[in-house]
């Protein structure tokens, strides 16, 4: 009796511990993996374009959405990026908050 009360409370213990184990964002693992396939495409769009590939540019993705934080030289290059991005197979939209940087 005692070693099925242990089993019982072990299975219930353990069922606890492995509940935790799902996404916190609930995220699947796909989506996970189509969003960083999008950032590196955006990458490589920063990173060929002549007026933004030396500029500091931060690229998140969350569920095809692309948000654009940092600095561009003008807002002709933000509107060139924003176009080229949303282009991208897989991206539902584009968030600019890009800055334009001070020509010192």
């Amino acid at each position: 009796m005692k070693k099925f009360i242990f089993m019982t409370v072990l299975m219930v213990f353990g069922l606890a511990l492995f509940s935790g184990c799902a996404s916190m964002t609930g995220r699947t693992a796909g989506e996970h993996i189509d969003d960083s396939s999008i950032t590196t495409q955006v990458n490589a769009i920063i990173v060929k374009d002549p007026d933004a590939k030396y500029l500091k540019i931060d690229v998140t993705t969350t569920q095809g959405n692309v948000i654009l934080a940092g600095f561009v030289n003008s807002r002709d290059t933000e509107a060139r990026l924003v176009a080229k991005i949303g282009q991208t197979k897989g991206v539902k939209s584009v968030k600019s908050n890009l800055k334009v940087e001070d020509k010192k």
